[in-house]
């Protein structure tokens, strides 16, 4: 194979036209589940097909893109990320990934190369929390961790997570024909913003992910009495929201207290729903989602638990009941030094700066290690900014990052069985 030659014009025009597909109202907002994501993946999967890749939906709606490899006996080498976004998230959280694994792959066709392994690109399926309250829908699906309950799921407007597998092009019924077995992947690449000030504040160019940090999620609900805002006396009041607000407070102090630790966990209270929620009436009613990250797996599983202990008499005080159930659990997953060191060989080979660092952020790549080994390309965003309209990186970060991702997946594709 001759010298790298990815497209950096390209690459960064198709990542400003998927982004401009969004709710004007609410840039950069591209909501799984939604006609706008609908819009996204048209257009993707169209970009997909001009690359020259063999594009297909499958079960559990992922978009796949696939280049057949020279040994058909060989695993696929899979590149991958996602298309949609946190509401009024960042325009390149996502999408970066998806594009520079296209970019690769229609380099490769363009240049006339071939690998030994078959390529897979990869647009999963609701990586971000889905209104669902389920994240990487695609990438569980791949790895055999989606169970028949999930498809039961309602979002607030009814819609059964079936029936929204169904709305993108999957097939709930056959989300068993996705599964891959946990050596059915040879490796597994994702180039992504770094969502942190590390790089930047360094001047580094890319960053090699060391581990990527379990994330749990429970559904906490605390149910007290709605009342007549006017006609009920402080003394008999049952105030749900009252009690949810001592909830966020303890989790914030909890937390904090445990940020100095050699593996820091970061918790929050980010989502709620308060019933009957007027400003005429005494809430009756709380149910909000507690998140916990961090990179000892005790310490992540059991921090909902030990915080209901805590707040418990503090709310039947209150004259409060609250009650929790567990909606996710991912554990930490450490990246394969076999991909790290391919990250770091091609990031040398390209005369650009590198270092290890963790990611605190969940990725669909959490799933997929369940498959065969991972690792992630991090390059800088600006002022550490994500999931916030204020996103941004520069098309030589972009193109940076799909370099070194071209560079890494030619040296697995050598090494790799």
């Amino acid at each position: 194979m001759t010298a790298v030659a990815i497209d950096a014009n390209r690459l960064w025009e198709r990542i400003e036209a998927l982004s401009r597909i969004t709710d004007p109202d609410r840039p950069w907002t591209r909501r799984s589940f939604s006609p706008l994501f609908l819009k996204g993946r048209e257009w993707l999967a169209n970009e997909f097909r001009t690359g020259g890749l063999a594009t297909s939906i499958d079960a559990a709606g992922n978009l796949v893109g696939r280049l057949a490899g020279s040994d058909p006996n060989l695993k696929p080498i899979v590149i991958g990320s996602h298309s949609d976004t946190v509401p009024s998230g960042g325009r390149y959280d996502g999408i970066l990934g998806v594009l520079a694994g296209l970019e690769v792959a229609q380099s490769l066709v363009e240049r006339g190369d071939r690998l030994r392994h078959p390529l897979e690109i990869y647009d999963f399926l609701a990586e971000e929390p889905s209104e669902f309250g389920l994240s990487c829908i695609g990438s569980r699906a791949l790895a055999g961790m989606f169970s028949a309950s999930m498809r039961d799921l309602r979002r607030p407007d009814g819609m059964t997570l079936r029936e929204g597998l169904a709305y993108v092009g999957g097939d709930p019924e056959r989300l068993a024909s996705v599964r891959r077995s946990p050596d059915g992947t040879a490796a597994y690449v994702e180039v992504h913003i770094e969502q942190g000030r590390v790089l930047e504040q360094e001047g580094t160019a890319i960053g090699i992910v060391t581990d990527i940090v379990g994330i749990h999620r429970e559904r906490i609900t605390v149910k007290g009495r709605a009342d007549h805002a006017g006609a009920t006396p402080m003394l008999l009041r049952a105030d749900a929201l009252v009690g949810a607000a001592h909830i966020v407070g303890t989790v914030y102090a909890r937390a904090l207290a445990l940020a100095d630790s050699d593996k820091p966990l970061v918790a929050t209270v980010g989502k709620l729903d308060v019933l009957p929620n007027a400003a005429n009436a005494v809430p009756g009613e709380v149910e909000m989602v507690l998140e916990v990250r961090c990179g000892d797996e005790a310490a992540t599983r059991t921090f909902g638990k030990t915080l209901i202990e805590e707040v418990r008499p503090a709310l039947e005080a209150l004259r409060l009941e609250v009650q929790a159930e567990t909606v996710s659990h991912a554990s930490p997953t450490p990246c394969a030094p076999v991909v790290r060191d391919a990250i770091r060989a091609a990031a040398s080979s390209l005369g650009l700066s590198s270092r290890d660092l963790p990611s605190g952020a969940g990725h669909d790549g959490v799933f997929v290690a369940l498959t065969g080994p991972i690792g992630m390309i991090f390059v800088p965003c600006l002022d550490g900014r994500s999931h916030a309209p204020e996103e941004s990186i520069e098309p030589h970060q972009a193109a940076d990052g799909a370099r070194v991702l071209f560079e890494t997946v030619r040296r697995l594709d050598a090494i790799l069985g």
